[in-house]
């Protein structure tokens, strides 16, 4: 067969082979593919990142609900140390304290009748005393210790044998089962006065208790 060419070769079509198409068609898909595969990359990325701010978020408000239950916690444990020390004072404070009210009672219901009470006054003051300390018997500590006083003054009638009265006041209030126990000592001392031409006496009777009583 006999080809005319009357278009000097411009109009024929070129002539392709198989692998020429591979090419051509590998060539226009490949870059279709790399974006679909950086999108997917891409879109997993943003999956991993959302999930880990999620995760950030819940790990911060943990931390804050930490951070104010520390708070709280720390507030209590001041709360406790000043309750602890209130307790402490109002415990010393307790145990350096005497009911005076049976004891008045006591001494009112032994006063002879030939003298009158005048005055009465309560008093403390302390003492250093060496102690064995708690941890180790063979060793002493010095600590204070309430001494507590109560001094009466009495004054006797004209006529009246007060001295005789006055030393069995004393008497009774030693051996009282209520203030026996209790006292160390009890102390008495007179002074004297003119009322007209008589001679009035007064007393002032010092009842001193045991340390720590």
């Amino acid at each position: 067969m006999f080809t005319i060419d009357l278009l000097n070769g411009q109009g024929r079509p070129l002539k392709t082979r198989p692998g020429g198409v591979a090419i051509v068609a590998a060539t226009a898909v490949l870059p279709v593919l790399l974006a679909v595969g950086t999108l997917g990359v891409y879109l997993n990325n943003n999956v991993i990142l959302s999930l880990k701010e999620r995760q950030i978020v819940k790990s911060q408000e943990r931390i804050d609900n930490f951070a104010a239950a520390l708070e709280q916690r720390e507030a209590l444990m001041k709360a406790k140390a000043a309750y602890s020390r209130c307790l402490s004072e109002v415990s010393s404070s307790i145990k350096n304290y005497t009911q005076w009210s049976p004891i008045l009672a006591t001494v009112i219901e032994n006063m002879p009748e030939s003298v009158m009470l005048t005055s009465l006054e309560a008093e403390r003051n302390t003492i250093r005393k060496e102690v064995p300390k708690k941890n180790d018997s063979d060793e002493t500590k010095e600590i204070e210790v309430p001494v507590r006083l109560l001094r009466l003054s009495v004054k006797g009638g004209p006529g009246c044998n007060c001295d005789e009265a006055v030393r069995d006041f004393q008497e009774r209030l030693r051996t009282s089962a209520l203030l026996g126990p209790r006292l160390e000592n009890i102390r008495a001392s007179r002074d004297s006065e003119k009322a007209g031409e008589q001679d009035v006496f007064s007393y002032e009777i010092t009842c001193v208790f045991k340390p720590g009583l």
